[in-house]
């Protein structure tokens, strides 16, 4: 996974050639989906029917998408407009055909303002929390085949309000919700039958890395590891821990300089993928007191640092990287190919209406397992500002969804630095290349939307247009669907899966054998993207279900 072009023996001219093409063939490609979907990408999560569930906020007037079929949203608790007959909730399409309508609008009643979210075994997103009259809702929304489906509410469903909160999907199929504003604890969705519905847990780490006003510990990035219990970081340090016990396993070293990473000060956080060892990267951020400097129209530039950590290390350090530039409210999208993209952020500033400058337009990509020092590679820019309220997805087909800005308490289009952006674009990394296009995998077996278990031996037929394979190069991995918003991926998880064996079938068809993951620790049951990866160009990815 160091790079996305293949190892191929050429002519001694063409790697000279070859020099001269590279930063063209590394720089990506954006395209434009979407003027406008009728409101902004706050929060996003692709479904295993390739739709992606977006949504909004509830309490800042109308928005710009009508719910159609005389269906209006009464609520005499919204403060701005009681009766709305607009939506604040889209289902996309990305793959819908021309002329076909891609954006259908769906029904939330209640504020869904900085929420969290997880898909639960079945495919179904368990979406949790919001503020107002939102705060202790949980909304379920199952993805269909036809528009019949949308949100069904279930009121009083936590035991503490949940705004700013972080939700991960457990290996037992629950979630767990940790955090948010003024919450220093935690409670699971659905309650266990034993629990009672005001069951919430105590976690004084919360109170630890609450930094008063600029709080800096909000959407706490939850990681699960691979001995089932929870990696949680909050503003500039991390513990192990185990939820099943209500116990502390670890606390890691607070990282180098001690800047925090978390809401308003909104770096970004992935688990690395998963081999043998697992590691987090921390990205970007905003200095220690950016928040407060902001009030005083002081707008601070972003960290240009990466923080990397192996979990299960005996004495874990903090590894520190440069990014080409420091970022903060950037998204970190994991790709099929095994690398990360980083996209969206402000070169200065914060988190939080109007305290973002800078736009930062260029993506980068991370490569893991290069050497320091040459891990990242700069993109070709976007042309649209993606600050505050922006958020990214990874689709089936390799690209990236991404979507959202909007700084303002309102939706603001006119005389404004950066007006709310209602628009949707995708990022496609080098690997869509056509010029890869005979590299490129295709998988023919077992279709998508099959069954697995967990420790199975699974074959995995696919085809290469040339019928030329470079077999050693050739890995499965298989992804998690993040849930997007502010800056974090919320249950967000690629496996590299474990190679058997790999045979001719046919007239350039392969078939490879791995090993599904062995437990829910690694792979909690849901829904997983499924890609062959030749010579570092990903296949389009099929959906399997584990259980």
């Amino acid at each position: 996974m160091s790079n996305h072009l293949p190892n191929m023996p050429f002519p001694p001219i063409l790697p000279f050639l070859l020099l001269l093409l590279l930063p063209v063939a590394a720089a990506g490609r954006w395209s434009f989906l979407e003027s406008s979907i009728g409101i902004s990408a706050m929060h996003m999560q692709l479904l295993h029917n390739d739709h992606v569930v977006i949504f909004d906020r509830t309490d800042f007037g109308l928005s710009n998408i009508s719910l159609g079929n005389g269906r209006c949203r009464n609520d005499p608790r919204d403060k701005v407009v009681p009766l709305d007959c607009t939506a604040h909730s889209v289902e996309y399409n990305p793959s819908s055909l021309q002329n076909a309508p891609s954006v259908r609008p769906l029904m939330v009643l209640t504020d869904v303002w900085c929420s969290s979210g997880a898909v639960s075994p079945d495919g179904t997103l368990a979406q949790a929390g919001g503020f107002n009259d939102g705060d202790r809702v949980v909304r379920l929304f199952p993805p269909c085949s036809d528009p019949s489906c949308d949100w069904r509410e279930v009121p009083s469903s936590l035991s503490r309000r949940r705004w700013y909160a972080t939700s991960h999907i457990l290996p037992d199929g629950r979630q767990i919700i940790v955090g948010g504003r003024r919450q220093f604890n935690y409670e699971f969705y659905p309650k266990s039958p034993s629990s009672s519905a005001a069951s919430a847990y105590n976690l004084p780490f919360l109170v630890e890395t609450n930094d008063g006003s600029s709080e800096n510990n909000l959407y706490p990035f939850v990681l699960l590891n691979t001995d089932g219990n929870l990696f949680i970081f909050a503003n500039n340090r991390a513990i192990l821990f185990d939820y099943k016990n209500d116990k502390l396993v670890r606390t890691y070293p607070t990282i180098p300089g001690g800047d925090p990473r978390n809401y308003p000060s909104s770096g970004s956080a992935v688990l690395l993928p998963l081999t043998n060892q697992p590691e987090v990267l921390l990205c970007g951020g905003a200095p220690r007191g950016s928040f407060e400097r902001v009030r005083r129209g002081k707008f601070v530039p972003a960290l240009d640092t990466c923080a990397r950590i192996r979990l299960n290390d005996p004495n874990p350090k903090w590894a520190m990287e440069r990014m080409p530039m420091g970022r903060v409210m950037s998204d970190m999208v994991l790709l099929p190919d095994g690398n990360v993209l980083i996209v969206n952020g402000a070169g200065s500033g914060t988190a939080g209406w109007e305290n973002g400058r800078d736009p930062v337009l260029s993506p980068l990509v991370y490569y893991p397992d290069r050497r320091v020092g040459s891990r990242f590679e700069v993109q070709k820019p976007s042309t649209i500002p993606r600050m505050y309220h922006s958020s990214a997805v990874l689709l089936r087909d390799g690209r990236v969804l991404v979507g959202g800005s909007n700084p303002h308490i309102y939706y603001n289009f006119t005389g404004v630095l950066y007006p709310t952006d209602l628009s949707l674009e995708s990022f496609s990394p080098s690997y869509l290349d056509r010029s890869y296009g005979y590299l490129r995998p295709r998988v023919v077996s077992p279709a998508s939307q099959s069954g697995i278990a967990y420790g199975q031996q699974v074959p995995i037929r696919f085809a290469i247009p040339t019928g030329r394979l470079d077999w050693d190069s050739v890995r499965v991995t298989m992804v998690a669907p993040a849930f997007a918003t502010h800056s974090f991926s919320m249950n967000q998880r690629l496996l590299v899966l474990t190679r058997l064996d790999m045979k001719a079938v046919g007239v350039s068809t392969y078939q490879v054998r791995v090993v599904a993951p062995g437990s829910g620790n690694l792979a909690p049951s849901g829904y997983y993207m499924v890609f062959v990866v030749h010579r570092n160009i990903p296949s389009e990815g099929i959906w399997v279900h584990i259980s």
